[in-house]
């Protein structure tokens, strides 16, 4: 297994677009959606504890089709959850 080194979550406020953007780092499918698997690998990077927990809980809230993905169209649901659990100021600009 190969270890890759990913850019950090920018500081401070995060646009949608940048948080989509970082997230797509980990979208290890290129299918533009972001599994379970790959929202934890996310959360693993940030080393938060309990990233399994918290990558399972993320795709739950955003999921709104329950296909077990979350795509553009679910970011917004993504985004609610991320600023919640993270902490962070996740502003809501763009087409998100």
């Amino acid at each position: 297994m190969a270890f890759m080194r990913y850019r950090a979550l920018p500081q401070g406020e995060v646009t949608a677009e940048e948080f989509w953007a970082w997230l797509g780092q980990f979208d290890a499918d290129h299918d533009g959606r972001i599994s379970r698997e790959e929202l934890q690998r996310a959360l693993r990077s940030l080393n938060l504890w309990f990233a399994s927990w918290k990558a399972r809980g993320g795709v739950q809230a955003a999921d709104a089709n329950r296909d077990g993905t979350v795509g553009k169209e679910e970011a917004g649901r993504l985004f609610a959850y991320a600023q919640k659990q993270l902490g962070g100021k996740i502003t809501q600009l763009g087409s998100y």
